[in-house]
């Protein structure tokens, strides 16, 4: 719970004026409060801390947080993807996972199992390349099976150790994968990098109209914090497989599923072998409502693209590895690398 820009205390009474007011402990929503006496005789004025994430900061060139309205949506792929794509752009990159209590991004880049290391200048972040360094709360986690159970207050607090104790070093990147929503954890890292300068937020959304409803509240949050859109990517737009990876089934009389995969393609080789070159594509969200490009125009912020819903794609997220790497994403990287490239081209522009 927030008042203004200072933390209040879970067990707080109501009304109650944040521990940093000057009638902290005095006023009269204060009487009988468990935390009274701590906030009558603790000092005021600013969180010190805020200093220490400036100067860990200063070394960061440009920083991205990465939203979306509702989980599910492949917000985590898209940021593991853009680093993997902007490492291999020879940017010196971090990916900071804040999504306390769904922390994917380990598993995304193939780092779980992975320890923090602490060093005399601050938290070392797990390197999975050289200019890639990654910091998450599943590496704290004994377990990946884990749950965390925390108050906002303690998700605060770790949030906050991030951005001052981690050593980043010189980076030309820092891409912060935030967890769906507009919750505290996005409340606490606009509150703790404003002062540092952030360059935006990238939002990611599926076609489908529940999805865009909750990114026109992204958006909407974005807008009220001072947070520059600095676009919206409409991802699982579509599938687009090729013909060759697809499976082929029918219907018995009893209406079981037979799998007819060889013979279907067998049958395409032999009579269309062409059919093998092309791509199959569906629609499997309605965008009858004009998808993610016609609420970027009504909302007055940028549209990046389109990234379709390959199978691929996926695999290569739950592989942890980069869908650059080969050509296996036929239909995903090439999408991906048109919005990332647009990205870097705006950066250098600023």
């Amino acid at each position: 719970m927030e008042n203004g820009n200072h933390e209040i205390p879970e067990n707080a009474n109501e009304h109650c004026p944040g521990p940093q007011s000057e009638s902290a402990g005095k006023a009269d929503a204060c009487a009988g409060c468990p935390n009274q006496q701590i906030c009558a005789t603790a000092p005021k004025g600013p969180d010190p801390d805020l200093v220490a994430i400036v100067e860990r900061m200063a070394t960061v060139k440009h920083k991205i947080l990465v939203l979306s309205g509702k989980g599910g949506v492949g917000k985590s792929t898209f940021s593991a993807q853009v680093s993997f794509a902007l490492a291999d752009m020879d940017y010196q990159v971090g990916l900071l996972d804040i999504d306390i209590c769904g922390p994917s991004i380990p598993k995304m880049l193939g780092l779980e199992g992975q320890d923090i290391h602490q060093s005399n200048l601050g938290w070392s972040p797990i390197y999975l390349e050289s200019n890639l360094g990654v910091m998450s709360i599943g590496f704290m986690l004994p377990h990946p099976d884990e749950a965390v159970i925390w108050r906002g207050p303690r998700k605060n607090g770790l949030i906050k150790q991030f951005l001052k104790d981690v050593h980043w070093g010189e980076l030309d990147y820092l891409v912060v994968d935030a967890p769906p929503g507009t919750s505290d954890e996005h409340i606490s890292i606009v509150q703790f990098l404003q002062a540092t300068g952030i360059d935006g937020a990238i939002i990611v959304t599926t076609p489908q109209q529940v999805s865009l409803i909750d990114v026109r509240k992204e958006i909407s949050f974005c807008k009220k914090v001072g947070i520059r859109v600095l676009g919206v990517v409409e991802n699982m737009s579509g599938l687009r497989q090729p013909i060759s990876d697809l499976k082929f089934a029918k219907l018995s009389d009893a209406g079981d599923e037979i799998d007819v995969t060889g013979w279907a393609l067998n049958h395409i080789k032999t009579n269309a072998p062409e059919l093998l070159s092309m791509v199959a594509c569906s629609e499997v969200f309605d965008s009858s409502g004009g998808g993610a490009a016609k609420m970027c125009m009504e909302m007055g912020v940028p549209f990046l693209g389109k990234v379709p819903l390959d199978p691929q794609l996926c695999k290569a997220a739950e592989e942890g590895r980069s869908c650059f790497a080969d050509q296996k994403c036929g239909t995903s990287a090439p999408s991906l690398r048109r919005i990332i490239e647009k990205l870097v081209a705006a950066h250098q522009q600023l």
